[in-house]
Protein backbone atom coordinates (compact mmCIF):
# COMPACT_ATOMS: atom_id res chain seq x y z
CA UNK A 1 0.00 0.00 0.00
CA UNK A 2 0.82 3.47 -0.74
CA UNK A 3 1.24 6.59 2.04
CA UNK A 4 -1.83 7.57 0.46
CA UNK A 5 -3.74 4.51 1.02
CA UNK A 6 -2.69 4.17 4.34
CA UNK A 7 -4.00 7.71 5.07
CA UNK A 8 -7.72 7.40 7.07
CA UNK A 9 -10.06 9.70 4.65
CA UNK A 10 -12.11 12.34 7.20
CA UNK A 11 -16.18 12.19 7.30
CA UNK A 12 -17.72 14.70 5.01
CA UNK A 13 -18.70 18.00 6.29
CA UNK A 14 -22.13 17.88 6.48
CA UNK A 15 -23.09 21.67 5.80
CA UNK A 16 -25.37 21.86 2.73
CA UNK A 17 -25.68 18.29 2.14
CA UNK A 18 -29.29 16.25 2.43
CA UNK A 19 -29.18 13.78 5.43
CA UNK A 20 -30.05 10.16 5.18
CA UNK A 21 -31.23 8.23 8.12
CA UNK A 22 -31.53 4.46 7.70
CA UNK A 23 -34.47 3.02 9.67
CA UNK A 24 -34.06 -0.58 11.10
CA UNK A 25 -35.17 -3.42 12.79
CA UNK A 26 -36.53 -6.95 13.05
CA UNK A 27 -39.76 -8.67 10.92
CA UNK A 28 -42.81 -7.17 12.12
CA UNK A 29 -40.93 -4.51 14.64
CA UNK A 30 -42.86 -1.13 12.84
CA UNK A 31 -40.78 0.27 10.59
CA UNK A 32 -43.16 0.37 7.42
CA UNK A 33 -45.87 1.81 10.75
CA UNK A 34 -43.20 4.52 11.52
CA UNK A 35 -42.78 5.60 7.74
CA UNK A 36 -46.41 5.83 7.09
CA UNK A 37 -46.85 7.95 10.23
CA UNK A 38 -43.80 10.32 8.72
CA UNK A 39 -45.50 10.15 5.07
CA UNK A 40 -48.77 11.04 6.73
CA UNK A 41 -48.04 13.29 9.60
CA UNK A 42 -48.02 16.90 8.98
CA UNK A 43 -44.32 18.59 9.94
CA UNK A 44 -43.34 20.99 7.21
CA UNK A 45 -40.52 18.82 6.27
CA UNK A 46 -40.37 17.67 2.81
CA UNK A 47 -39.06 13.85 3.29
CA UNK A 48 -38.62 10.77 0.44
CA UNK A 49 -38.89 7.91 2.45
CA UNK A 50 -37.02 4.94 0.50
CA UNK A 51 -38.59 1.50 1.01
CA UNK A 52 -36.69 -1.93 0.72
CA UNK A 53 -38.98 -3.93 1.29
CA UNK A 54 -42.80 -5.15 0.10
CA UNK A 55 -44.70 -6.68 2.64
CA UNK A 56 -48.74 -7.56 3.16
CA UNK A 57 -50.91 -5.01 4.29
CA UNK A 58 -49.16 -1.91 3.98
CA UNK A 59 -51.35 0.95 1.78
CA UNK A 60 -48.46 2.50 0.99
CA UNK A 61 -46.08 -0.14 0.02
CA UNK A 62 -49.18 -1.21 -1.92
CA UNK A 63 -49.84 1.49 -4.15
CA UNK A 64 -46.18 0.90 -5.74
CA UNK A 65 -45.59 -1.47 -8.72
CA UNK A 66 -44.10 -4.96 -8.86
CA UNK A 67 -42.59 -6.13 -12.52
CA UNK A 68 -43.70 -9.57 -14.41
CA UNK A 69 -40.40 -11.12 -13.29
CA UNK A 70 -41.42 -9.71 -9.72
CA UNK A 71 -38.74 -6.74 -10.01
CA UNK A 72 -38.92 -4.15 -8.07
CA UNK A 73 -38.87 -0.94 -10.18
CA UNK A 74 -39.06 3.06 -10.04
CA UNK A 75 -42.70 4.28 -8.57
CA UNK A 76 -43.16 7.22 -6.72
CA UNK A 77 -45.95 8.49 -5.01
CA UNK A 78 -46.27 11.71 -4.25
CA UNK A 79 -48.10 13.07 -0.73
CA UNK A 80 -49.83 16.34 0.31
CA UNK A 81 -47.56 17.11 3.17
CA UNK A 82 -44.83 17.28 0.51
CA UNK A 83 -43.35 13.91 1.53
CA UNK A 84 -42.19 11.09 -1.41
CA UNK A 85 -42.72 7.74 -0.78
CA UNK A 86 -40.74 5.92 -3.81
CA UNK A 87 -39.16 2.33 -4.63
CA UNK A 88 -36.33 2.37 -6.73
CA UNK A 89 -33.97 -0.77 -8.18
CA UNK A 90 -30.99 0.51 -5.99
CA UNK A 91 -31.11 2.13 -2.97
CA UNK A 92 -27.10 3.70 -3.46
CA UNK A 93 -26.51 7.69 -3.46
CA UNK A 94 -26.24 7.45 -7.46
CA UNK A 95 -30.18 6.58 -7.25
CA UNK A 96 -31.19 8.54 -4.66
CA UNK A 97 -29.27 11.69 -6.15
CA UNK A 98 -31.00 10.79 -9.68
CA UNK A 99 -34.63 10.99 -7.15
CA UNK A 100 -33.66 14.57 -6.28
CA UNK A 101 -32.62 15.70 -9.36
CA UNK A 102 -36.74 14.46 -11.23
CA UNK A 103 -38.57 15.59 -8.27
CA UNK A 104 -36.42 18.35 -6.84
CA UNK A 105 -34.44 18.95 -3.19
CA UNK A 106 -35.54 17.21 -0.11
CA UNK A 107 -34.94 17.93 3.63
CA UNK A 108 -34.20 14.51 4.54
CA UNK A 109 -34.23 11.19 3.21
CA UNK A 110 -35.05 8.17 5.30
CA UNK A 111 -33.57 4.84 4.06
CA UNK A 112 -36.28 1.37 5.52
CA UNK A 113 -33.94 -1.91 5.36
CA UNK A 114 -35.28 -5.44 5.06
CA UNK A 115 -36.36 -6.73 8.43
CA UNK A 116 -33.75 -9.27 8.24
CA UNK A 117 -30.62 -6.76 7.28
CA UNK A 118 -27.33 -5.68 8.36
CA UNK A 119 -27.46 -1.95 8.26
CA UNK A 120 -23.80 -2.08 8.46
CA UNK A 121 -23.15 -2.14 4.70
CA UNK A 122 -26.05 -0.20 4.45
CA UNK A 123 -24.45 2.64 6.08
CA UNK A 124 -21.45 1.82 4.02
CA UNK A 125 -22.85 3.84 1.11
CA UNK A 126 -23.23 6.98 2.56
CA UNK A 127 -20.33 6.57 4.44
CA UNK A 128 -17.90 8.93 1.77
CA UNK A 129 -14.82 11.09 1.30
CA UNK A 130 -14.94 14.36 -0.44
CA UNK A 131 -13.75 13.10 -3.41
CA UNK A 132 -17.12 12.13 -4.49
CA UNK A 133 -18.65 15.24 -3.84
CA UNK A 134 -22.27 13.45 -2.74
CA UNK A 135 -24.79 15.43 -1.79
CA UNK A 136 -25.98 12.49 0.77
CA UNK A 137 -24.45 12.56 4.24
CA UNK A 138 -25.63 9.86 6.86
CA UNK A 139 -27.17 11.15 9.60
CA UNK A 140 -27.90 7.90 12.05
CA UNK A 141 -29.11 4.81 12.34
CA UNK A 142 -32.40 4.15 13.88
CA UNK A 143 -33.50 0.94 14.99
CA UNK A 144 -37.43 -0.19 15.62
CA UNK A 145 -37.94 -2.63 18.11
CA UNK A 146 -40.90 -5.17 19.20
CA UNK A 147 -42.43 -4.56 23.00
CA UNK A 148 -43.59 -7.99 23.15
CA UNK A 149 -41.57 -10.22 20.85
CA UNK A 150 -38.16 -8.06 21.08
CA UNK A 151 -36.64 -9.54 23.65
CA UNK A 152 -38.05 -13.44 22.39
CA UNK A 153 -36.32 -11.88 18.62
CA UNK A 154 -33.02 -10.75 20.51
CA UNK A 155 -32.13 -14.14 22.17
CA UNK A 156 -32.75 -16.49 19.18
CA UNK A 157 -30.09 -18.83 18.85
CA UNK A 158 -28.30 -18.65 15.97
CA UNK A 159 -25.18 -20.65 14.58
CA UNK A 160 -21.76 -20.77 16.51
CA UNK A 161 -20.07 -17.67 15.53
CA UNK A 162 -22.88 -15.97 13.77
CA UNK A 163 -24.76 -12.34 15.61
CA UNK A 164 -28.31 -12.90 15.11
CA UNK A 165 -30.09 -10.20 13.01
CA UNK A 166 -32.10 -8.45 15.88
CA UNK A 167 -29.12 -7.79 17.85
CA UNK A 168 -26.91 -6.94 14.91
CA UNK A 169 -29.53 -4.02 14.55
CA UNK A 170 -29.48 -2.85 18.24
CA UNK A 171 -25.28 -2.65 18.34
CA UNK A 172 -25.08 -0.65 15.35
CA UNK A 173 -28.32 1.44 16.17
CA UNK A 174 -27.83 5.34 17.62
CA UNK A 175 -31.47 5.78 18.53
CA UNK A 176 -33.75 2.90 19.24
CA UNK A 177 -37.71 2.64 19.55
CA UNK A 178 -39.34 0.51 21.65
CA UNK A 179 -42.26 -0.11 19.74
CA UNK A 180 -45.92 -1.11 20.66
CA UNK A 181 -45.75 -0.76 23.92
CA UNK A 182 -49.57 -1.10 24.39
CA UNK A 183 -49.20 -4.76 23.74
CA UNK A 184 -46.45 -5.20 26.45
CA UNK A 185 -46.91 -5.23 30.47
CA UNK A 186 -44.51 -2.71 31.82
CA UNK A 187 -42.51 -5.90 33.26
CA UNK A 188 -41.88 -6.95 29.93
CA UNK A 189 -41.05 -3.31 28.52
CA UNK A 190 -38.26 -3.10 31.44
CA UNK A 191 -36.83 -6.09 30.71
CA UNK A 192 -36.65 -5.59 26.96
CA UNK A 193 -35.16 -2.10 27.42
CA UNK A 194 -32.36 -3.37 30.21
CA UNK A 195 -31.40 -5.52 27.76
CA UNK A 196 -30.88 -3.49 24.96
CA UNK A 197 -28.84 -1.95 27.24
CA UNK A 198 -26.76 -4.84 27.76
CA UNK A 199 -26.33 -4.85 24.27
CA UNK A 200 -25.84 -1.37 23.08
CA UNK A 201 -26.22 1.34 26.40
CA UNK A 202 -25.07 4.06 23.94
CA UNK A 203 -28.42 4.93 21.96
CA UNK A 204 -30.90 6.74 23.14
CA UNK A 205 -34.28 5.04 23.84
CA UNK A 206 -37.82 6.11 22.91
CA UNK A 207 -41.13 3.95 23.75
CA UNK A 208 -43.58 4.38 20.92
CA UNK A 209 -47.12 3.14 20.09
CA UNK A 210 -47.72 2.77 16.98
CA UNK A 211 -44.45 3.78 16.18
CA UNK A 212 -45.90 7.35 16.87
CA UNK A 213 -42.97 9.56 17.57
CA UNK A 214 -42.26 13.53 17.72
CA UNK A 215 -40.63 13.61 14.17
CA UNK A 216 -37.96 16.16 15.51
CA UNK A 217 -36.71 13.30 17.81
CA UNK A 218 -35.85 10.98 15.03
CA UNK A 219 -34.14 13.40 12.99
CA UNK A 220 -30.66 15.51 12.86
CA UNK A 221 -29.18 13.00 15.09
CA UNK A 222 -25.96 13.65 13.40
CA UNK A 223 -24.43 10.76 14.42
CA UNK A 224 -21.55 10.67 12.03
CA UNK A 225 -20.65 13.98 11.70
CA UNK A 226 -20.38 15.31 15.10
CA UNK A 227 -20.60 13.86 19.47
CA UNK A 228 -24.41 13.79 18.03
CA UNK A 229 -27.47 15.52 19.19
CA UNK A 230 -27.33 15.55 22.55
CA UNK A 231 -24.31 15.32 24.97
CA UNK A 232 -23.89 11.35 24.69
CA UNK A 233 -20.64 11.12 26.93
CA UNK A 234 -22.65 13.22 29.56
CA UNK A 235 -25.79 10.99 29.37
CA UNK A 236 -23.61 7.82 29.32
CA UNK A 237 -22.16 8.69 32.51
CA UNK A 238 -25.45 9.78 34.47
CA UNK A 239 -26.58 6.43 33.07
CA UNK A 240 -23.64 4.85 35.48
CA UNK A 241 -23.30 2.23 32.57
CA UNK A 242 -19.42 1.75 32.22
CA UNK A 243 -19.40 -1.91 31.29
CA UNK A 244 -22.75 -4.04 30.42
CA UNK A 245 -22.22 -7.69 30.59
CA UNK A 246 -24.89 -9.81 28.94
CA UNK A 247 -25.17 -13.55 30.21
CA UNK A 248 -27.81 -14.47 27.51
CA UNK A 249 -25.17 -13.59 24.86
CA UNK A 250 -22.00 -12.35 24.21
CA UNK A 251 -22.52 -9.11 22.36
CA UNK A 252 -22.25 -6.25 25.07
CA UNK A 253 -21.20 -2.75 25.36
CA UNK A 254 -17.40 -1.52 26.90
CA UNK A 255 -16.88 2.05 27.62
CA UNK A 256 -13.92 3.83 29.31
CA UNK A 257 -12.37 6.85 29.95
CA UNK A 258 -8.86 7.80 30.15
CA UNK A 259 -6.73 11.00 30.70
CA UNK A 260 -4.41 12.10 28.31
CA UNK A 261 -3.54 12.19 24.48
CA UNK A 262 -3.02 10.15 21.94
CA UNK A 263 -0.38 9.88 19.35
CA UNK A 264 -2.51 9.77 15.47
CA UNK A 265 -0.51 6.74 14.53
CA UNK A 266 -0.72 5.18 17.65
CA UNK A 267 -4.48 5.57 17.45
CA UNK A 268 -4.88 4.29 13.54
CA UNK A 269 -2.70 1.17 15.00
CA UNK A 270 -4.70 0.67 17.52
CA UNK A 271 -8.23 0.75 15.70
CA UNK A 272 -6.73 -1.34 12.73
CA UNK A 273 -5.49 -3.84 15.17
CA UNK A 274 -9.14 -4.28 16.11
CA UNK A 275 -11.43 -3.88 13.56
CA UNK A 276 -8.95 -5.32 10.36
CA UNK A 277 -6.44 -7.43 11.83
CA UNK A 278 -8.80 -8.95 14.47
CA UNK A 279 -5.63 -9.81 16.61
CA UNK A 280 -6.84 -8.86 19.78
CA UNK A 281 -8.81 -11.95 21.74
CA UNK A 282 -10.45 -11.46 25.17
CA UNK A 283 -9.29 -13.38 28.17
CA UNK A 284 -10.57 -16.96 26.93
CA UNK A 285 -8.70 -16.47 23.68
CA UNK A 286 -11.99 -15.41 21.59
CA UNK A 287 -11.21 -12.30 18.78
CA UNK A 288 -12.55 -9.61 19.77
CA UNK A 289 -15.56 -8.40 17.09
CA UNK A 290 -16.22 -4.69 16.87
CA UNK A 291 -19.84 -3.92 15.38
CA UNK A 292 -20.12 -0.20 16.40
CA UNK A 293 -17.20 1.84 18.25
CA UNK A 294 -18.07 5.55 19.13
CA UNK A 295 -15.26 7.89 20.84
CA UNK A 296 -14.21 11.26 21.63
CA UNK A 297 -10.19 11.46 22.16
CA UNK A 298 -7.56 13.92 22.54
CA UNK A 299 -4.63 13.60 20.06
CA UNK A 300 -1.24 14.59 20.33
CA UNK A 301 -0.48 18.63 19.17
CA UNK A 302 -3.96 18.63 17.53
CA UNK A 303 -6.30 21.05 19.02
CA UNK A 304 -9.25 20.07 18.04
CA UNK A 305 -11.65 16.97 19.86
CA UNK A 306 -11.66 14.11 17.46
CA UNK A 307 -14.45 12.54 17.07
CA UNK A 308 -14.24 8.28 16.35
CA UNK A 309 -16.78 6.34 14.77
CA UNK A 310 -16.84 2.45 13.46
CA UNK A 311 -19.41 0.63 12.20
CA UNK A 312 -17.70 -3.33 12.06
CA UNK A 313 -14.59 -2.40 9.87
CA UNK A 314 -15.64 0.71 8.39
CA UNK A 315 -13.43 3.83 10.09
CA UNK A 316 -13.60 7.00 10.51
CA UNK A 317 -12.45 10.28 12.45
CA UNK A 318 -13.72 14.11 12.42
CA UNK A 319 -11.82 17.07 13.93
CA UNK A 320 -14.78 19.46 16.22
CA UNK A 321 -14.33 21.88 18.63
CA UNK A 322 -11.32 23.05 20.44
CA UNK A 323 -9.75 21.37 23.96
CA UNK A 324 -8.88 24.68 25.13
CA UNK A 325 -8.77 24.89 29.02
CA UNK A 326 -10.66 21.79 29.00
CA UNK A 327 -8.64 18.40 30.73
CA UNK A 328 -7.74 16.32 27.85
CA UNK A 329 -9.36 12.89 28.22
CA UNK A 330 -10.18 9.72 25.78
CA UNK A 331 -13.55 8.32 26.23
CA UNK A 332 -14.71 5.46 23.74
CA UNK A 333 -17.92 3.00 23.86
CA UNK A 334 -17.17 -0.55 22.42
CA UNK A 335 -20.37 -2.42 20.95
CA UNK A 336 -19.64 -5.84 19.68
CA UNK A 337 -18.92 -9.72 20.62
CA UNK A 338 -16.16 -11.31 22.95
CA UNK A 339 -15.09 -7.84 24.18
CA UNK A 340 -13.07 -7.74 27.76
CA UNK A 341 -13.11 -3.99 29.25
CA UNK A 342 -9.42 -4.74 31.12
CA UNK A 343 -7.46 -5.89 27.97
CA UNK A 344 -8.81 -2.81 25.88
CA UNK A 345 -8.47 -0.56 28.49
CA UNK A 346 -5.00 -1.55 29.26
CA UNK A 347 -4.08 -2.00 25.67
CA UNK A 348 -4.98 1.78 25.13
CA UNK A 349 -4.17 3.27 28.28
CA UNK A 350 -0.51 2.10 27.10
CA UNK A 351 -0.50 4.35 24.20
CA UNK A 352 -1.88 7.54 26.05
CA UNK A 353 0.62 10.15 27.37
Amino acid sequence: MSDSEDEIPELVEAVNKIPVSIITGYLGAGKTTLLNYILTEQHNKKIAVILNEFGEGSAVEKSMSVGQSGELYEEWLELRNGCLCCSVKDTGINAIENLMKKKGKFDYVLLETTGLADPGPIASIFWLDDGLGSELYLDGIITVVDAKYGLKNLKEDKQPGVVNEAIRQVAVADLILVNKIDLATKEEIAKLTSHIQTINSFAGLVETHKSNVDVDEILDLHAFDTMGKKSDWTALEKRGISDHHNIDQSVTTVTFTVQGSINSEDLDNFIQNLIWEKNVKNATGDVMQILRLKGEVSVTNEPKRVILQVVQELYDRILTTEWGTDTRTCTIVFIGKHLTKSILLESFSKLVR
